[in-house]
């Protein structure tokens, strides 16, 4: 048994809406041995994970899978079952009851499926569950609570912070997508593209960078507020000792030194008598930072309150860590006790932080004459430290309804001062229910990046939900921080219809982002060459600050190896289901890759559009998986979906009297002749009229009008490598990027329309089809074309060389195809070099490329060498007509 590969897909995905872990498991020896049949290995299995016994399997009752290993079930299947309880066991926070297991379409290789709340956990599961059934299978120990605590280091590790996770949570109550790119940082990205908003654990995006320095420097800030009569304790910036006592005596006993850009409490000694501590306490400071502050000590109760836009949102009282004496114990034994509070953990993990007897506390101890080993009386207090940050394991009380509207408006209007979005206020009063003035309180501090966790999760009184009012802050009511989002899928068009749907959105004044099968574009710049219609490319264009609506490619590859990179889109689109794939990925025919597209409606927003082709039956049978409305688009007038689809009201885009029409219910309205689009070569590109039918529909539901939409479609003229006609010399050339059957018979039928005098191809097919597909793809190339070269793709895709070609000349000459007409060249540039060479005037060249930039140059070449009368401008050609391939 081997564990080939595990991989987390975080978005929509074939299997789950949700997010999953998929392993290919390769279960060798044991394809056909049952569980049954392996000596003691039930019994092993289920006395190393009791849980098992509860699961209910496909039989609906706790037992049910019990049952299956009883009876006989197969290592793929168990496999599924020990990944999901080893996540139980990490916690309930990570329970999931989503399994599936799948056979790959290898012997002995199967996919499973498992559900998982955490990523980082559930890869962890994936690999505990396979060391432990080969320890089970070998007969070996194996230590089931070590791999537990592993993955429960695991989940506590790739957990937000108390912070970070308030505001995700609020943000996911509100529909709000977030993007969280790294799971070692509180860092979110909440919202698609210029609609986004960012925060880095409760630093916003609108948070001023001057603010937190300001913020930081504590008596910069207490300068400041000072000279607007905000009441502050007085204080002295020094740098040494001797400075020190000299502020000492300034101010007068007592005073606090800290220093003067600490944050978290770190380096502060409060309460400061005598000169005797000044040493130590300026020292201790000197760790944090070269200025030290030494200022007025405020006697009274310690508070702190939150701020967000300005607005108080929650306060609370800090009580300082501490211990309550029994008789029994050490100070150092009652910590203990407190600490295992499983509220408490380290840093910022958990709701409270466990105490710590460092210096800082050991010294607190010692101005209360006690050490670590002191054994307190019973009901005696005892100081732990002496600063009430909950980050040095100080608890809080909720106060926010006790707070004196007065202290309210100047707390308020310090935080104004400052300049901050979101604040914490630290401030000493004797009674927080009274107006604070200059005799009575001070505030000590303002700071940046406040925690929530005492406002989240108070010892005693009311929680606030703080994250949630900094959300409403960045997201107003009625906004959700999405963009417009038109995914795009099916066999053929897919890149051509992206393309000229963004080229409209860009015309009509929308910066758009793009991913397409060459390359990702933000507006007309690519940031990111190849095929990139996966996730990862549709993650980019949504996290890109600038984009305002996203066009996303997407195709079958990156459906089955990852899902999507968006949660929902607003329009789905298939353009058609043809011939491609099969055999692939458990593809098995026509039904299975319409499955597997259907993700992409079936995602789309209740409130959206989804695009369906009603010239093909089988997509017109995916409308069952469809949530939002459907809108029907055809190359015909009298299409029979689209008829009583209008008659019940519905939406349609169709060509009638080429004439693409947008209709609603008996509402019709013209957009444009199909003759004034240069995409469809005067009518003759017939697939580029469907691809422009489909676009006008896909603008049309996202609002634009239809004068927008007839500008947009007049003036594309560029798209690469996609139906590209050039003139070399005295004839023609034309590069596409068709690599199916479906692909080439469009191709050759919109090149036949042009009068070629010879039709001549040069093609070849991607390696990774099916026997049976490929030599469709030569038997409609056979039909097609009067010459044919045959090459190979560089990527072989696991076939021989020569093996391809063979099986495309095979399917051309059993179609009839002459084989004096017929010259394999595999190399793609010496079978253009060689089909340029043997042209002859009035000849139409048909390249189907796989790498573009090969192609073009040895057309270039080939141009410069021959010295024909054509003039090279960029490094495209001077195009006669930039169109679109029939493969998207």
């Amino acid at each position: 048994m081997q564990l080939l590969y595990s991989r987390f897909i975080g978005g929509p995905n074939m299997y789950s809406y949700r997010p999953v872990i998929k392993a290919l498991l390769d279960i060798g020896a044991y394809e056909d041995i049952a569980s049954n049949a392996i000596a003691g290995f039930v019994a092993r299995l289920l006395a190393l994970l009791p849980g098992l016994k509860q699961h209910s399997c496909s039989r609906g009752y706790p037992g049910g899978f019990a049952e299956r290993l009883q009876e006989g079930t197969y290592l793929a299947h168990i496999f599924e079952h020990v990944a999901l309880e080893l996540q139980t066991l990490a916690g309930k926070e990570y329970m999931s009851a989503f399994g599936k297991t799948r056979g790959a379409g290898q012997q002995g290789v199967y996919h499973v499926v498992i559900g998982c709340k955490s990523g980082p956990v559930g890869l962890a599961a994936a690999e505990g569950a396979y060391q432990l059934l080969a320890a089970v299978l070998g007969k070996q120990n194996f230590n089931v609570p070590e791999l537990v605590a592993q993955l429960k280091r695991v989940g506590e590790n790739a957990k937000l912070g108390p912070s970070t996770e308030a505001i995700y949570e609020a943000a996911r109550r509100r529909g709000i997508p977030i993007l969280r790119p790294d799971y070692d940082a509180n860092f979110l990205i909440m919202g698609y593209g210029h609609r986004q908003q960012r925060v880095w654990a409760t630093v916003t995006g609108r948070t001023s960078s001057v603010a937190v320095d300001l913020a930081g420097d504590k008596y910069l800030t207490n300068k400041l507020l000072r000279q607007n009569a905000i009441p502050v304790p007085c204080g002295y910036v020094v740098s040494n000792i001797a400075e020190a006592l000299d502020a000492f005596a300034a101010i007068g006993r007592p005073v606090v030194i800290k220093p003067a850009g600490g944050n978290h409490g770190k380096g502060v000694t409060l309460n400061i008598l005598s000169e005797d501590e000044i040493e130590q306490a300026f020292m201790l400071a000197t760790q944090y930072d070269e200025r030290v502050l030494v200022e007025e000590y405020i006697t009274g109760r310690q508070y702190r309150l939150c701020l967000v836009d300005g607005k108080l949102i929650a306060g609370a009282e800090r009580i300082p860590a501490h211990v309550i004496g029994d008789g029994i114990h050490t100070i150092a034994g009652l910590a203990d006790i407190v600490n295992l509070d499983p509220a408490r953990g380290t840093g910022h993990s958990r709701a409270l932080t466990r105490l710590e007897l460092d210096d800082a506390a050991i010294t607190t101890l010692s101005r209360q004459s006690l050490t670590t080993a002191s054994i307190p009386k019973a009901g005696q207090l005892v100081l732990i430290r002496d600063n009430a940050n909950l980050s040095a394991g100080a608890t809080a009380t909720d106060v926010t309804a006790c707070i004196h509207p007065d202290t309210v408006r100047l707390v308020e209007r310090a935080v104004r001062l400052i300049d901050l979005d979101v604040a914490g206020v630290d401030l000493v009063i004797t009674d927080i229910s009274q107006p604070m003035t200059l005799k009575n309180g001070a505030i000590i501090e303002i700071n940046a990046a406040p925690g929530l966790r005492m406002h989240l999760y108070p010892s005693a009184g009311k929680p606030h939900d703080v994250g949630a009012a900094i959300v409403n802050y960045l997201f107003p009511a009625g906004t959700d921080g999405r963009i417009p989002i038109i995914a795009v899928t099916g066999t053929n068009g897919k890149t051509t219809v992206t393309r000229l749907i963004s080229h409209i959105f860009r015309l009509a004044g929308h910066k758009t982002g793009m991913t397409t099968s060459d390359g990702i574009y933000v507006d007309q710049e690519c940031i990111a060459h190849g095929d990139t219609t996966g996730p990862v490319s549709a993650a980019m264009v949504l996290a890109d600050p600038t984009v305002e609506v996203a066009v996303l490619e997407v195709a079958r590859g990156g459906i089955i190896r990852s899902g999507l990179g968006y949660d929902f889109a607003d329009v789905g689109i298939i353009t058609n289901i043809t011939e491609d794939h099969i055999g692939q990925d458990g593809i098995e025919d026509l039904d299975d890759l319409a499955y597997i597209k259907s993700l992409v409606i079936e995602t789309v927003r209740p409130d959206g559009a989804v695009l369906l082709n009603a010239d093909d039956l089988r997509i017109v049978t995916l409308k069952s998986r469809v949530k939002a409305e459907i809108m029907y688009f055809s190359t015909k007038a009298d299409n029979i979906v689209v008829r009583r689809h209008l008659g019940e009201g519905g939406k349609a885009c169709f060509v009638k009297n080429d004439i693409i029409y947008l209709a609603s219910g008996q509402k019709e309205q013209p957009v444009i002749h199909i003759a004034d689009i240069p995409l469809t070569l005067q009518g003759y590109a017939g697939h580029n009229i469907q691809n422009a039918v489909i676009a006008t529909a896909a603008c049309w539901c996202q609002g634009l009008y239809p004068a927008a939409i007839r500008k947009g479609l007049v003036s594309f003229c560029e798209n690469p490598g996609r139906l590209m006609l050039m003139n070399v010399g005295n004839f023609q050339v034309c590069v596409d990027y068709a690599h199916n059957p479906a692909g080439c018979q469009a191709l050759v039928s919109t090149l036949r329309r042009l009068n070629p005098k010879r039709l001549i191809g040069v093609i070849a097919a991607p390696g990774d089809r099916r026997d049976d597909v490929i030599l469709r793809f030569g038997s409609e190339a056979g039909q097609g074309f009067d010459v044919i070269y045959i090459k190979e793709d560089h990527d072989l895709r696991g076939r021989q060389p020569g093996e391809t070609a063979a099986l495309l000349a095979r399917g051309a000459l059993e179609a009839g195809f002459n084989p004096e007409h017929l010259t394999t060249i595999l190399d793609e540039r010496e079978a253009v070099a060689a089909a340029l060479a043997h042209a002859e005037s009035g000849d139409l060249i048909a390249v189907f490329y796989e790498q573009y930039g090969i192609v073009l140059d040895t057309i270039t070449s080939f141009y410069k060498t021959d010295a024909a009368s054509y003039s090279h401008k960029s490094e495209y050609q001077e195009l006669v007509v930039a169109g679109v391939r029939a493969e998207g």
